[in-house]
């Protein structure tokens, strides 16, 4: 694939472009249905500035932590922007600050946090479209006929079949975000839509690492990130089964 497309003078970084599109999509749908529900537009802008600056400092510090071992070895890694993001530690880190932000204005955590989680998932969806088109977090080599070949790739590996991991996980991405969508005008329970975000994304991110090539870590025959996915799993379902005492303190 190509992540560089040349228009006459301008070239388009198709990884950066479709961030930036998942972005603008998560708000418009986080503002369009947070007008419904009756929430602060301010606060929902406020939110998504939150999830930026803590999403980008908790990929990057989960990265650090994660690739410790190799930064003993080579300290240059720490100060090498141009890779080394954490999924999941961008999460972790958006949810936080986010908590954080919704707290100081006295509002109720949940309400926004059930309306923000669906439009998160629909934009990685759009940001996996981008790792397929920049080749990284890609599938292992494969001889069957559901495959990508990279020609162009800095990450992959050129000139082999791999599984494509990427469109994988966005299809995925996608289904979870719909599926929310839908789940939350089932319940009324606040907590109930984020905690399901938080299950299916951690079940679909567990089962897609077996399928990925690229190592990042791990820990036994787990990887990093199945390690995380356990947790993740364990926290949204925990939520799910408390949501009715949690509404009453977030």
């Amino acid at each position: 694939m190509f992540n560089d497309i040349k228009i006459g003078p301008v070239t388009l970084h198709m990884y950066g472009l479709m961030i930036a599109v998942g972005f603008l999509a998560a708000l418009m749908i986080v503002l369009k249905r947070g007008k419904k529900k009756g929430l602060s537009e301010d606060t929902i802008y406020g939110i998504f500035y939150c999830a930026i600056i803590g999403g980008l400092l908790g990929c990057r510090l989960l990265f650090y932590i994660v690739e410790f071992p190799n930064i003993l070895k080579n300290p240059s890694i720490l100060w090498d922007f141009a890779n080394g993001y954490v999924v999941y530690g961008g999460i972790i880190g958006g949810i936080l600050t986010s908590l954080i932000y919704v707290k100081t204005r006295h509002e109720e955590f949940l309400r926004y946090f059930d309306v923000v989680m669906p439009a998160v998932a629909i934009a990685q969806g759009f940001g996996r479209i981008g790792c397929f088109c920049a080749g990284c977090c890609y599938g292992a080599e494969t001889t069957s006929p559901f495959h990508v070949v990279f020609t162009h790739s800095d990450f992959a590996p050129n000139g082999v079949q791999l599984i494509p991991t990427q469109l994988m996980s966005s299809a995925g991405d996608f289904l979870i975000g719909l599926f929310l969508i839908w789940y939350s005008g089932k319940t009324d329970v606040k907590g109930r839509t984020a905690s399901m975000y938080l299950i299916l994304y951690g079940v679909g991110r567990f089962i897609i690492e077996f399928f990925r090539a690229d190592y990042r870590g791990s820990l036994g025959v787990f990887s990093t990130s199945q390690i995380i996915s356990f947790v993740i799993v364990a926290i949204g379902a925990g939520m799910y089964a408390l949501a009715p005492k949690l509404e009453m303190r977030f």
